[in-house]
């Protein structure tokens, strides 16, 4: 087994690819030990001491390295334990843990409207097709939050979570496109 890498606009970030599907369906992001406890793969990286962010895509794992930490020293180590991993077969979570898409409480982002339904349908199927897969090939994602009053409520995940140009990443391109489809978004903004 052989696992590349890529790296990301991130520099703190390493897309780690094993050549076989990671994630069944959906992501799921740690940003912390406390997190990394439903699955053993994350818990192990945290372990490392100097990972400070782990996230499972469909068929990537992206690795973010602490403040000071350095890539020479950090990614053989996570080579090593990716693996161990895959090639022991082992399950990427832990059992009776959630396997899905980690989502913050509902409290935290805006209510949707029933009287947007059409444009919330709209927003949602350029995520799904456009912006999701252009995010992936950086190493993390974009989950869909809100939209309230011409605003779009984003979350950047993974590799894209923290990243110097997510922010222009966020206005620029994700904005610019789905203010030029769905006309009725004035706004995106990070949550």
């Amino acid at each position: 087994m052989f696992i590349e890498t890529e790296t990301t606009p991130n520099p703190a970030t390493l897309k780690f690819l094993p050549g076989r599907q990671v994630m069944v369906a959906g992501t799921r992001e740690f940003v912390d030990e406390e997190q990394a406890e439903a699955s053993p793969l994350a818990a192990a990286l945290f372990s490392l001491g100097d990972v400070t962010g782990v996230f499972f895509g469909r068929d990537f794992i992206s690795v973010t390295a602490g403040h000071g930490a350095g890539w020479s020293d950090l990614k053989p180590q996570v080579v090593a334990m990716l693996l161990d991993h895959f090639i022991s077969e082992a399950p990427l979570f832990a059992a009776g843990t959630a396997a899905g898409i980690s989502v913050p409480a509902e409290e935290d982002f805006p209510g949707d409207r029933e009287e947007d339904a059409d444009i919330i349908d709209q927003i949602k199927d350029l995520i799904e097709t456009r912006i999701r897969p252009a995010v992936a090939n950086d190493g993390g994602d974009v989950a869909y939050r809100g939209f309230r009053d011409g605003v779009v409520f984003l979350q950047m995940q993974g590799a894209c979570s923290g990243c110097p140009s997510s922010s222009a990443t966020l206005k620029n391109g994700i904005e610019s496109l789905i203010k030029y489809y769905v006309p009725e978004v004035t706004e995106v903004r990070a949550a």
